[in-house]
């Protein structure tokens, strides 16, 4: 067993390995009367506390070397080639570091910031998106946040989303704002643009989970784990694009699921123009959902007064809605 041959050496690397921190190098020399095995394999069994996957991608990246040269994932190594890791921290590892991020404060107090948020930037790190998001932005720009969960983000937009979102400045704000969503007081309104000419105004409360069928998929067919969403909708217009009947609406959210409005409106049959994930067709100059958050209000966690605050529509979605041939009402 290439364990067994490992753990007779006397190289104290191999004892004390998981006492090394993260950047540092270790060293492993190969028994001598160790059979040659691919490298990603080898190092698996060297470290084990680590993905062969991420394994891989370290050897990929030149952070291993076999006998001072950089290794190759399929490489074979065996008797006394000596292996030198340049430990890597995890993606996650530092997903809260401050970076300077692109984005709009409209205002800001003691207690909060409201952000306009534009279309492509990621909200939350996760995977795939360990750095450049909102919050890592936040963290530059607003130190402090490093002492509040989350960096004090109590409700998110989606990437290609764009427009207003409030950020707590402190965990006794941070919890106001989570009950006032609990309670479902704060107001968030949309605008978006959708496939087909949409009923005058209605409610959709179908509830909402993950797709069992496409995992980045939400769905209100079949759902795991289903929770409630209420979306309440309006046209304001309707028009034509290259020919295509396409809505103008208002949506007010009541609860706020993942994806909510744009499953909810893909439910009623009108997905939004740009959203290929719940199959709105790409018209015009339309590249992504056309969807903006552009209202946001709220009671100030300091005086418990209303606050209100208004965004504009980007000039993606400002180019688009030109390009419409809208019907008189």
């Amino acid at each position: 067993m290439i364990l067994q041959c490992f753990l007779s050496m006397s190289d104290p690397t191999l004892q004390d390995a998981d006492e090394i921190p993260d950047n540092e190098q270790r060293q492993f020399r190969l028994p001598m009367t160790m059979i040659g095995e691919r490298l990603d394999k080898v190092l698996a069994t060297l470290i084990p506390e680590h993905s062969r996957s991420r394994l891989q991608g370290w050897i990929e990246e030149g952070h291993v070397l076999v006998n001072g040269v950089p290794g190759k994932i399929r490489q074979n190594v065996g008797a006394d080639d000596l292996l030198v890791v340049t430990m890597q921290q995890a993606p996650e590892q530092t997903a809260f570091t401050p970076e300077p991020v692109d984005f709009m404060v409209v205002a800001d107090s003691a207690d909060w910031i409201v952000v306009n948020k534009p279309a492509g930037l990621v909200t939350h790190p996760g995977a795939g998106n360990w750095s450049g998001t909102l919050l890592n932005g936040l963290l530059y720009r607003y130190p402090e946040l490093a002492h509040v969960p989350r960096a004090g983000i109590v409700h998110r937009l989606d990437k290609d989303t764009d427009g207003l979102l409030v950020v707590a400045r402190n965990e006794a704000a941070q919890t106001h704002f989570v009950r006032q969503l609990q309670a479902r007081t704060m107001g968030r309104e949309y605008e978006a643009l959708v496939m087909g000419h949409c009923p005058g105004s209605g409610t959709v409360t179908l509830p909402i989970g993950r797709d069992r069928h496409v995992p980045v998929r939400m769905s209100t067919v079949t759902p795991i784990a289903p929770k409630e969403a209420i979306t309440h909708y309006e046209r304001l217009a309707f028009g034509y694009i290259d020919e295509a009947p396409v809505s103008h609406v208002q949506c007010r959210l009541e609860t706020g699921r993942t994806h909510q409005i744009r499953v909810h409106m893909h439910a009623l049959g009108h997905p939004l123009l740009g959203d290929t994930l719940y199959n709105g067709k790409s018209l015009g100059q339309a590249q992504r959902q056309m969807l903006h958050a552009r209202r946001l209000a709220f009671l100030d966690p300091a005086t418990d007064q209303p606050r209100s605050f208004n965004a504009a529509r980007p000039d993606d979605m400002e180019q688009v809605m030109a390009a419409i041939e809208w019907e008189a009402q």
